[in-house]
C-alpha cells in the first residue's frame, strides 16, 4: 500500500470516529479518545489535561470530561484551570484515579498538591468512582509518626483541592488513603459537597476529610467519613457552612479551627452543623483557637448530635498554644459568640463529656445548652461538665449545670 492509499484510510477512520462521537454524544470528552490508556500503570497525565483543555474551551452544549469505568488510571500532579467557555462544565469519574505510590516523583512538584481544579466556575465532579492517593509511602516518611527520620515530611499531597471554583458541586465520589487531608476547599463560594465517602486509617497523619479555608455559602452532606485527622476541619475567613447528615469515624471530629496560630485577626461566623454521628473519635463538635490570635468565632449551631465512645463530645479550647498542657496566660484570644449546642445525646470514654476552656482575657459568651444527654461509656462511671470562663446559659443538659450566668 503506497503512502498516499495509508493517509487516505487514516483519514477516512478519523473522519468516522469524529462523525460517531459527533453523532452520539458531542459534549462527551472521554479521556481514552486522548490517548489515555487506563491500566493503571501508564502515565495518563497529559490525557487528561488534553481532554480537559478540548472540553473547557467547548463554546456551546455541556462539555463532560468522562473517566470511564472499569479502568484505573495514573495520574501525576495536575491541575485542571479555569475559567471555561460554557457556565457548566461535568467532570465524571467512572473508574479510579490512582497517585503515585512514591513520594519521589513529586521533587520537582509542588509537594502539596495532587489533583487540582482552579478558577472552574459551574464545575460538577460527579460518578460512583475513586480518587486513591497511595498515601502510605507519604505517612511512612511523615515527620508527625518519624521525627528521628532523616528527610521526614510535613508536607504531603492533599488528593484533591478546589480553588476559587464558585457555583460547583462534589458528590458520589469515593476517596481513600489521601497522603494528607483528602478535600481542600479554598476561596469558593457557593459549593456542594454530597454523598462522599472517605475512608484512611485513623493512625494516618494529617489526613483530614474536607478542609475548608476562605470560603462561603457552602452545604456538606449525607457524606461518611473516616480518616487520621478532623472529618470536617473549618478555617479562617469562612461563613455560612452547612453541614449535616455527615457519618464521622474514625478520626478528630468536626472542627473548626485552629484558628489565629499567626495572631491574625479570625473571621468565621454562621456554622452550623446538623445530625451528625460521631463513631470512636478524638472530639465530637469542636472549636480550637490559638491564644495570639484576635477576631472572632460567632453565630455557631450544634444540632441533633449522636456520640458514640467519644474521647471529647463537646470541647472549646480557647487557649491552644505550642506547649499542650503549659500554655502562658495572653491577653488577646479570639472571641467565641453565639454557640448554640441542643439535642445530644451519647457517650463519652473520658471523664470530662463536655469541656469549655475560654480565655480569662476573651471569655466565650452567649453559649447556649438544651437537651444533651451524655454518659460514660463504661458501666458504672460518672461523667462531669467544665465550663471554665463560659458564660451563658443551659437547659435539660446531663451531665450539668456549668455554665456562668
Amino acid at each position: 500500500m503506497d503512502i498516499f492509499a495509508l493517509v487516505f484510510i487514516i483519514g477516512l477512520v478519523s473522519s468516522n470516529i469524529a462523525w460517531s462521537n459527533a453523532e452520539g454524544n458531542p459534549d462527551s470528552f472521554n479521556v481514552l479518545d486522548y490517548g489515555a490508556v487506563g491500566d493503571g500503570n501508564t502515565d495518563d497525565s497529559k490525557a487528561f489535561l488534553v481532554a480537559w483543555k478540548a472540553a473547557c474551551s467547548a463554546e456551546t452544549g455541556t462539555p463532560e470530561v468522562v473517566i470511564p469505568e472499569e479502568t484505573t488510571f495514573l495520574v501525576y500532579p495536575i491541575i485542571f484551570t479555569g475559567p471555561c467557555m460554557t457556565d457548566t462544565i461535568n467532570f465524571t469519574i467512572s473508574g479510579t484515579i490512582i497517585a503515585p505510590n512514591s513520594p519521589s516523583v513529586w521533587e520537582k512538584h509542588d509537594a502539596s498538591q495532587w489533583l487540582a481544579f482552579s478558577g472552574v466556575t459551574g464545575l460538577i465532579v460527579d460518578g460512583m468512582g475513586m480518587i486513591d492517593g497511595q498515601g502510605k509511602g507519604w505517612w511512612d516518611q511523615s515527620c508527625k509518626y518519624h521525627p528521628d527520620l532523616e528527610g521526614c515530611t510535613k508536607l504531603a499531597p492533599t488528593s484533591l483541592k478546589l480553588l476559587s471554583c464558585n457555583e460547583s458541586s462534589l458528590s458520589n465520589i469515593r476517596f481513600t488513603n489521601s497522603p494528607q487531608t483528602h478535600v481542600l476547599v479554598r476561596g469558593c463560594n457557593g459549593l456542594k459537597v454530597d454523598n462522599v465517602l472517605i475512608q484512611s486509617p485513623g493512625n494516618s497523619p494529617n489526613t483530614d476529610g474536607v478542609h475548608i479555608h476562605a470560603s462561603r455559602n457552602l452545604v456538606i452532606t449525607n457524606s461518611k467519613i473516616g480518616s487520621g485527622d478532623d472529618c470536617i476541619s473549618i478555617g479562617d475567613y469562612t461563613s455560612n457552612i452547612y453541614i449535616a447528615h455527615v457519618e464521622c469515624g474514625p478520626g478528630h471530629g468536626i472542627s473548626i479551627g485552629s484558628l489565629g496560630k499567626g495572631g491574625n485577626f479570625v473571621q468565621v461566623e454562621n456554622i452550623e452543623v446538623r445530625n451528625a454521628c460521631f463513631k470512636g473519635t478524638t472530639n465530637g463538635a469542636r472549636i480550637k483557637t490559638w491564644q495570639v490570635g484576635k477576631g472572632f468565632v460567632r453565630k455557631v449551631t450544634f444540632e441533633n448530635l449522636e456520640f458514640n465512645s467519644v474521647k471529647n463530645p463537646l470541647i472549646i479550647d480557647q487557649n491552644y498554644c505550642n506547649i499542650r498542657g503549659a500554655c502562658k496566660e495572653q491577653s488577646t484570644g479570639v472571641q467565641i459568640s453565639n454557640v448554640i449546642y441542643k439535642g445530644m445525646v451519647g457517650t463519652s470514654t473520658t471523664e470530662i463529656a463536655i469541656n469549655l476552656n475560654c480565655s480569662r482575657s476573651v471569655p466565650c459568651h452567649g453559649i447556649s445548652m438544651e437537651s444533651i444527654q451524655l454518659k460514660s461509656d463504661r458501666d458504672g462511671k460518672e461523667v462531669t461538665a467544665t465550663c471554665i470562663h463560659a458564660h451563658g446559659q443551659e437547659t435539660g443538659v446531663v451531665p450539668g449545670p456549668c455554665l456562668h450566668d
